[in-house]
């Protein structure tokens, strides 16, 4: 299979682009290739689907955060799946920037001949709140969802059952009508069936003719290793059902992660900060530092003798899982912090003192009144 071409290539935009940049330039390449300016030509037809699928991806603020971290492989990873299988699957997408590019609802969707037309259904947004190493190792949560979903009692149609719907008398069951101005004929959708070529004339008792009612679905959401804060999940299929005979919408589902109160995250790295006593610092040690790693949650670290307060030490390939199918992980960034001591006992002062002394180093004295408090306190 061919790597599909950048998307900023595809559209001819830098990658600063901004909405009304990408907008102007995909209207230019819509026009260029819809497939009502060039029939039968699938060369234009796969060029309208490759700039609708670039449009789609780099105009939506999340998706395109992901694309321009972790490319193609990354939209993938994410589950989402820009890709479009016919035209008419983009005219469902961007109806309303087709109405406003052509002048006319439905931007030419209807040039299949007519009939009823049937409607896809809406995608749903859903936020998932995770934990912080549930989002670096990866879970499995149980959600509910509301969503709208075939009335049983009429199996979608929206008639009473033992009804059935008749047929448009505007557009004799078209869902399309022509109308002429001049020499220019414009193919709109049926304004009285709305496209569905069919009217209801004795509504269902349960959803009252619309043929959907809102049902609350049960739902298991893999969240794959190493997601973060804005990255949306594509469950394909799970978001509204569309009319008989259309598919239903997607289910976006958008990853909030709560903070850890000891690691924080930058990409695939971790960072976090360790306190080491003063002595330690000064002759070197070996402590153990507690890891995101699954299959060893403490990591030996080597504190070299002389280590100042604030330096920062890296474990490898101890950080968060990388998504979009490459291997491996970040690393986690250990500073180490001196810690000073709030309270000490006379002979640990003593011996500070003594140090202080030998080093040169001027430091505070105690006066005789605070010298006998001490004694009197300690």
């Amino acid at each position: 299979m061919s790597q599909p071409r950048d998307y900023y290539e595809v559209l001819g935009v830098p990658k600063d682009a901004d909405d009304s940049t990408l907008k102007k330039a995909y209207r230019k390449l819509a026009l260029k290739y819809h497939p009502d300016r060039n029939p039968d030509d699938p060369e234009a037809e796969a060029a309208f689907k490759e700039a609708s699928e670039a449009y789609q991806v780099l105009s939506d603020a999340q998706k395109r955060q992901v694309y321009d971290r972790f490319g193609h492989q990354g939209l993938r990873g994410a589950g989402v799946d820009p890709g479009f299988q016919n035209p008419d699957e983009v005219f469902s997408q961007f109806a309303d920037l087709f109405g406003d590019l052509f002048g006319f609802g439905g931007g030419g969707r209807g040039r299949s001949g007519g009939g009823q037309r049937a409607r896809r259904g809406a995608d749903l947004q859903f936020q998932l709140e995770l934990d912080f190493l549930e989002a670096i190792h990866g879970a499995t949560k149980e959600v509910e969802i509301p969503r709208q979903a075939h009335c049983d009692r009429c199996d979608g149609s929206g008639a009473e059952p033992g009804s059935s719907p008749i047929t448009c008398d505007m557009c004799n069951g078209q869902g399309e009508v022509i109308q002429a101005q001049m020499f220019i004929r414009i193919r709109t959708t049926c304004p009285k069936c709305r496209g569905q070529g069919q009217a209801i004339k004795d509504p269902c008792t349960q959803c009252t003719g619309k043929g959907r009612v809102r049902k609350t679905a049960k739902l298991s959401v893999n969240v794959p290793a190493g997601v973060d804060n804005g990255l949306q999940l594509r469950l394909t299929g799970k978001g509204d059902e569309g009319s008989p005979g259309a598919p239903p919408g997607d289910l976006y589902v958008a990853i909030k992660v709560r903070p850890h109160d000891f690691f924080k995250r930058d990409g695939d790295d971790i960072l976090c900060q360790i306190g080491i006593p003063y002595a330690k610092a000064c002759l070197g040690a070996q402590i153990t530092v507690p890891t995101v790693d699954e299959d060893e949650d403490e990591a030996p670290l080597e504190i070299p003798a002389g280590t100042p307060s604030g330096k920062v030490f890296t474990l490898r390939g101890k950080g968060a899982p990388r998504l979009g199918g490459r291997r491996g992980r970040g690393d986690q960034h250990v500073q180490v912090v001196v810690r000073v001591p709030k309270k000490m006992s006379r002979e640990e002062e003593e011996l500070v003192r003594k140090l202080a002394e030998l080093q040169g180093t001027k430091v505070e004295h105690k006066s005789f009144f605070k010298q006998v408090w001490d004694d009197l306190t300690s």
